[in-house]
């Protein structure tokens, strides 16, 4: 053990420099000592509960993990550079720290297969409570400026072009949705990975009457493993993971790229505080949206992080293969990413100063209350389709005159339209979608407490 190696006494070679280099993972597994020692507690129990250990070495062997805990907390203890991994790291520190015959006992009936399939649950679990704490602030964020701008009018678009007019609350808080969404795929995601391996061993289960669902139970996991074989190989939860946030580094770029949008001279919609935002090195009077063009770059990393541990999990045969070492750093630099992405896009949302009358000002443009007159006409029991041409043909005439709608004579267009004109404002087209998800502002109002009861349910 002195060189942190968990096999070997059926080699007569000792491995190339090459391929020890290729081999090692305590540059990135190292994150996973915490929960190692975790489930090494949990592992010390169940060999007290088969007889395999006496009450005395059983304690020695909880001591030696708590003192090489600490020392991992404090940063006395690293792996050398002849440690494979973090679980031979912490194993020849454990034998250094109780000796030999109290260390050297806490590998019998586990294996690395389970241990790692064991931990990796364990951080992912923890990781999605920082996430979910990190997506609730950028719903509140959000959620603060969709209700102050609730009424406001605003033109809403599609193809990027004037739609029909809907109020800057909405608008707003349509991206509080996906990430409810992404919140609720979370939540979803819990229930399939707080499943427990141990116990499982390499790939054939235990031969030493160890029990997997007390382990679980030590572990604070819900349920133990169904199928050993099963148990080691499977990494479901990290691909769901790593698609959940993939699918939030979507959800945050198409944010950013409406901020910079908003931000930009032609829509001039929001003011950038100048926390969050950079300036350039040749042109003085710039003031650029770097935090949400950032998370909007960094989407294509999450999702890059997702490809990576789907190609490399699609042809992998029976149980544990060691291509499965390369799970890690996709799911790492995953959370990592979004860590550092979800405060500085939250503080960009937080600090925005809106301006909803220049985002007003163009909410009729493009003929967009054109429906109203489609509208009107269904009202009075015209067939959709002919009303729609009805429609086109005023708004061809408007165009031909240079007028907008309103101050078109409708009649000329087709008789029907008499009295039609009365639709044709903003306030009446946002009243008239007054329903569960419409835009009226009493329906927005009534959208947004709905989703801040949701986000405090998740807080």
């Amino acid at each position: 053990m002195a060189d942190g190696k968990l096999w070997g006494g059926r080699f007569t070679d000792d491995p190339a420099a090459a391929m020890v280099e290729l081999s090692r993972s305590t540059h990135f597994d190292w994150a996973l000592a915490p929960y190692d020692l975790q489930q090494g507690r949990a592992h010390a129990n169940a060999l007290l509960r088969a007889g395999l250990l006496d009450d005395q070495t059983h304690a020695a062997l909880l001591a030696g993990l708590d003192q090489l805990q600490r020392e991992v907390e404090q940063g006395e203890f690293e792996p050398a550079p002849g440690d494979e991994d973090v679980h031979g790291a912490l194993e020849r520190r454990l034998v250094e720290i109780a000796g030999a015959d109290v260390g050297g006992r806490l590998r019998a009936g586990r294996s690395r297969n389970d241990q790692v399939a064991t931990d990796l649950r364990l951080l992912l679990l923890d990781a999605a409570t920082a996430l979910r704490a990190d997506l609730v602030d950028l719903c509140d964020a959000l959620l603060i400026q969709a209700e102050q701008y609730a009424a406001d009018p605003v033109p809403g678009f599609t193809h990027l072009q004037h739609a029909q007019p809907v109020t800057l609350g909405h608008e707003i808080g349509k991206h509080v949705q996906p990430l409810l969404r992404d919140l609720s795929r979370l939540q979803d995601w819990r229930s399939r990975t707080d499943v427990s391996p141990m116990g499982a061993g390499a790939l054939a289960g235990n031969g030493l009457g160890l029990d997997p669902v007390a382990t679980a139970a030590d572990l604070g996991l819900s349920v133990s493993f169904a199928n050993s074989i099963d148990a080691v190989s499977d990494r479901d939860f990290v691909a769901e993971f790593l698609f959940v946030t993939a699918m939030v580094g979507v959800h945050l770029s198409r944010l950013g790229e409406e901020i910079c949008l908003w931000a930009s001279t032609e829509f001039g919609w929001v003011h950038l505080n100048d926390q969050f935002s950079t300036g350039s090195s040749i042109m003085p009077q710039k003031k650029n949206p770097d935090s949400a063009e950032l998370a909007r770059g960094k989407s294509g990393r999450l999702i890059g992080d997702l490809v990576s541990v789907l190609t490399m999990l699609k042809g992998l045969p029976f149980a544990y293969n060691r291509d499965l070492q390369e799970d890690k750093e996709p799911v790492f630099d995953a959370i990592a990413t979004l860590r550092l992405v979800l405060p500085a896009l939250t503080g960009t949302v937080a600090t925005l100063r809106f301006q909803p009358d220049i985002a007003g000002s163009g909410t009729t443009d493009g003929h967009a209350l054109a429906t109203e007159l489609a509208d009107f006409l269904v009202r009075a029991g015209v067939p959709f389709a002919e009303a729609h041409g009805v429609a086109g043909k005023a708004v061809r005439a408007a165009d031909d005159a240079g007028v907008p709608l309103w101050e078109l004579d409708l009649e000329q267009v087709d008789p029907r339209l008499a009295g039609a004109a009365e639709c044709l404002t903003v306030d009446a087209a946002l009243a008239a979608r007054n329903h569960p998800g419409g835009t009226a502002s009493e329906a927005v109002a009534q959208q947004l407490a709905g989703a801040r009861k949701q986000v405090d349910q998740y807080r």
